[in-house]
């Protein structure tokens, strides 16, 4: 019913004038009925003070009730005797009236409370604008005894008559009124909702993407600012439209033709893009039923979103797994919006063309690897045996076989890491059963076990703990080859006299294990190659010490079975920084 605005208007100004009209009436009528009251008390005490009583008792002592009959209906005028009010002489004790100058209106008297205050002696002079009636009651004494009451009541029938043509008149007004408010309610709600129609239509227009055809509202009041405001509203969010849709496609485009697949998800972990090249590599049916934990566990990526929310690093994580026979290289990084993250970008990479020639350079490997390995045995037999043979010149002899032994010890050293890294790449290497590892005990006994190596270039190797650290599930003893490993690198490249140190800590569903020197370090052009087989920053330095260029793939392979990582930064000439973070 009151669905329009100008419905609501015209119900506004009718609701007003009603209002207005009931309070007025109440008004009127109120006063009109005090004012009454008011002038019959004051009337009535003006007829009754001075004399008047006192000669009135003094008739009622000579003629009792007869003569104060006579005196009271010499006064009707001043008392305004009428239709509508007459006068009563009541016997004082009972109430009873005596004499009256009307019959019919006294015999139902009641009681009231002026006369019961006269029976007391007292002049009932009350005003109650509730009563239907009103009335005044005068105490007669003759010969020093309440005899008589002088009773004056009026019906209000004239009061009554005037309020209700009062009420008559202002009900011809609220009606008069109201066809007025009417009319001029309809005219100016007009004027608000004819423009408040034509924004609704613009409204709808630029909705379904009209926003060619807004009308413009020729009005200076504050609807036609309005309109003024929309319309320019409208142009500028229409500029604004297109120029986003022009990125849009330039990114579309781009996205759609990259030799990479693109996936990004919001923080939901819902998916809100795919390019044609991620739906080539994952050869899936339906996306819309991808999320991110649920996707990356369903292919076999150890990641997660809580790694993105809580880690404090914004640098990419990157994985590998296969994927519809498929090697593919996932590079995972957050994107911000206002500054806040806004989801995570993953770029998909098929690298099989590229396994599958390391691959066939690991098998190669393996294949020498297995071939020298029965002569670098004759050799070493041979010279062990020329050690134990005296010869004349037996001291240059035995120099010169001691290096034999020593490389061919090197070289079986090669032959064994080989071995252990093709294992690794065939996935035959067998872990043992995961076992319960208290890591603050574990780090202890290896810190033991380099003692003596790092005594003997007087170097500081200490243990440190940065908070509680839970116990791990894994392979002990491979976990122990690889922190091995990493601290043994810092005894060798760090100078006599350095600080070794081994931090433990937690941080989410991770444990890590940091070893810090302040060695050599390593040049950052070094650093993405470090974990390659073979690879030497100093290829001299590193014979010098007895490296194989292998202890660092081995380690990274192992971190990878045991479902952990290892990461490493340095700065040259300052120290190197490790760190194996392991799942907690």
């Amino acid at each position: 019913m009151f669905r329009s605005i100008q419905t609501k208007i015209v119900a506004i100004f009718i609701l007003v004038l009603l209002s207005i009209v009931t309070v007025l009436g109440a008004f009127l009528t109120t006063n009109i009925v005090r004012f009454y009251n008011r002038e019959f008390s004051v009337m009535m005490k003006q007829v009754f003070s001075g004399s008047l009583v006192s000669e009135i008792e003094k008739r009622a002592s000579s003629d009792g009730v007869s003569g104060i009959a006579g005196i009271v209906g010499s006064y009707i005028g001043p008392l305004g005797i009428d239709t509508y009010r007459f006068y009563s002489i009541l016997d004082a004790n009972t109430g009873n009236v005596l004499i009256t100058s009307d019959e019919t209106k006294s015999r139902s008297l009641e009681k009231s409370d002026n006369i019961i205050m006269a029976m007391t002696g007292k002049t009932g002079d009350i005003v109650n604008t509730e009563k239907r009636y009103m009335d005044y009651a005068v105490p007669i004494s003759t010969n020093g005894a309440l005899s008589y009451i002088v009773y004056i009541k009026d019906t209000k029938n004239e009061i009554n008559s005037i309020t209700r043509n009062v009420i008559f008149i202002l009900l011809e007004a609220l009606a008069f009124a109201i066809a007025i408010a009417v009319i001029l309610g309809y005219f100016f709600s007009k004027t608000i909702t004819k423009p408040i129609r034509n924004l609704t239509k613009n409204a709808e227009r630029i909705a379904m993407g009209s926003f060619d055809k807004v009308d413009i509202i020729d009005s200076k009041d504050e609807i036609g600012i309005l309109s003024n405001t929309f319309s320019y509203m409208s142009s500028t969010l229409h500029d604004t439209i297109e120029e986003v849709n022009s990125e849009k496609t330039k990114v579309e485009t781009i996205l759609q033709n990259m030799t990479d697949g693109i996936l990004a998800f919001n923080l939901s972990g819902g998916l809100i893009h795919i390019n044609s090249k991620a739906k080539d590599i994952l050869n899936r049916k339906f996306y819309d039923d991808i999320t991110f934990d649920n996707f990356f566990k369903e292919i076999g990526v150890n990641v997660s979103m809580g790694e993105f929310l809580y880690m404090k690093s914004s640098a990419p994580i990157e994985r590998q797994t296969t994927v519809s026979g498929k090697v593919i290289h996932f590079t995972f990084a957050t994107f911000s919006i206002e500054n806040k993250i806004g989801g995570i970008l993953v770029v998909m990479h098929d690298i099989t063309s590229q396994q599958k020639l390391e691959l066939s350079r690991r098998e190669f490997v393996a294949n020498v690897s297995h071939e020298l390995r029965t002569p670098i045995t004759a050799i070493k037999s041979y010279a062990e045996t020329l050690i134990d043979t005296p010869q004349s010149d037996v001291v240059i002899r035995n120099r010169f076989l001691e290096v034999i032994v020593k490389e061919a010890d090197r070289m079986a050293r090669i032959i064994k890491d080989l071995l252990i890294l093709s294992k690794l790449d065939e996935g035959q290497f067998e872990l043992k059963p995961f076992e319960k590892i208290d890591l603050g005990l574990f780090i202890d006994g290896i810190v033991e076990k380099m003692f003596f190596s790092a005594k003997a270039k007087h170097q500081t190797l200490q243990y440190k703990k940065i908070d509680d650290v839970p116990y791990i599930i894994s392979d002990a003893d491979k976990l122990e080859q690889v922190i091995l490993n990493i601290i043994s690198n810092a005894v060798k490249y760090t100078p006599d006299g350095g600080i070794i140190e081994i931090y433990t800590g937690k941080g989410y569903k991770t444990v890590y294990i940091k070893v810090r020197d302040n060695g050599i370090g390593i040049p950052e052009e070094n650093l993405p190659r470090i974990f390659e087989r073979f690879y030497r920053v100093d290829k001299a330095r590193s014979r010098e010490t007895g490296g194989t260029g292998l202890g660092l793939a081995i380690a990274k392979q192992i971190m990878d079975q045991l479902g952990g990582s290892i990461k490493i930064t340095s700065t040259y000439g300052k120290g190197t920084e490790v760190t194996v973070v392991i799942p907690a």
